[in-house]
């Protein structure tokens, strides 16, 4: 059952307000390393879509934006803001409800952090676009010798609970996107603050990478 409007409005207004508060520029971010690769009308598979934050500037730059998303009320964001082409799935749960070699392009900002283990998005990433196609991610960076996730605890997270966030070295990165045929293009490291006071502040870095040819067997 959809939201009434004016919570729909409120929970977009509020994703808004933190991203602001807290200098959250992921989408900008990726939307920055990608531009000169697009095309107006093509197709973008937002990956978590939220509230639909990382697709509005692919959207204005005339491509076609489709998503998925775990929460049923970021989909009714996307929805109010015109996004019909919206799907609830688990990003953990394979297949994707999508098509092999049936978009052009993805974006994935503000959820890979929290998932350890990010083989299912890169799977089925690397099978939903077709050849050439641009992933542009963000993930919580961090060097070899540190730990690969830190607990946010209640006085930033606003709410009773504590979250572990994951972070990803470059190897691992660079190791599930050689796994899945994608070629790195460029990336950038940028800070994230988690909180509006930006007293705790963590590092991220943004990658776009090409899915290249499936190699012929034998092929060296």
């Amino acid at each position: 059952m959809s939201q009434p409007e004016e919570q729909v409005s409120a929970l977009i207004a509020a994703y808004a307000e933190e991203a602001e508060a807290t200098g959250w520029f992921g989408p900008e971010v990726v939307f920055g390393l990608s531009y000169i690769y697009l095309q107006p009308d093509q197709t973008m598979l937002d990956i978590g879509i939220g509230t639909g934050l990382s697709s509005d500037l692919f959207r204005k730059a005339g491509l076609r934006v489709y998503g998925i998303d775990i929460s049923p009320q970021m989909l009714d964001a996307c929805r109010s803001k015109g996004l019909e082409t919206v799907k609830l799935h688990d990003l953990t749960k394979r297949p994707y409800p999508f098509d092999s070699a049936s978009i052009d392009h993805a974006v994935c900002t503000g959820v890979m952090n929290f998932f350890g283990d990010l083989s299912p998005i890169f799977l089925e990433t690397a099978r939903i676009l077709r050849t050439g196609g641009l992933l542009a991610f963000v993930v919580g960076d961090r060097a070899e010798d540190e730990p690969g996730e830190i607990a946010v605890g209640p006085e930033h997270t606003k709410t009773e609970e504590t979250i572990t966030m994951y972070l990803h070295s470059t190897k691992q990165i660079n190791y599930w996107l050689l796994q899945n045929r994608f070629n790195l293009i460029r990336s950038l490291p940028f800070t994230v603050y988690l909180d509006p006071e930006k007293t705790m502040a963590t590092r991220a870095k943004a990658y776009l990478a090409r899915k290249t040819e499936l190699r012929e067997q034998g092929a060296t």
